[in-house]
């Protein structure tokens, strides 16, 4: 079944905007029909990849790459690699901020602390 811009921007919840920019990456193609843009389960195959993609943080070029590859290796080998050691890299820098996030938690219940005591001591010399 064929789709119309209009049709996916609202079942993907993307902008038409969105969805010609992609175009423009090359990260999709849209058939035309009658001068407009008709979507194939290919391309929506590919939106799904590409919102993953974003979702879990990979930039537009790491996803153009993915998406290439498969054309270029309908095997899907190529594709998985760079999926692989994209998705490593992704990894890695998520434990970096975690461990950065807890180092923050740990700083942040330290000073709470502090001033639940300052404040604890100033309600005294107040009575």
């Amino acid at each position: 079944m064929h789709e119309s811009i209009s049709d996916i921007a609202h079942a993907y919840q993307v902008s038409a905007r969105t969805l010609r920019y992609y175009e423009e990456l090359g990260m999709l193609s849209p058939q035309r029909l009658e001068g407009k843009r008709v979507y194939t389960s290919r391309e929506k195959t590919r939106l799904t990849l590409i919102l993953r993609g974003k979702k879990y943080g990979f930039t537009l070029q790491q996803i153009r790459e993915m998406i290439q590859l498969f054309d270029q290796d309908p095997t899907g080998v190529q594709q998985l690699e760079a999926t692989i050691k994209y998705g490593q890299e992704k990894i890695e820098e998520m434990d970096q901020r975690i461990e950065e996030l807890q180092e923050l938690r740990t700083e942040m219940n330290g000073w709470l602390a502090k001033f639940r005591d300052e404040l604890k001591s100033r309600k005294r010399e107040s009575i």
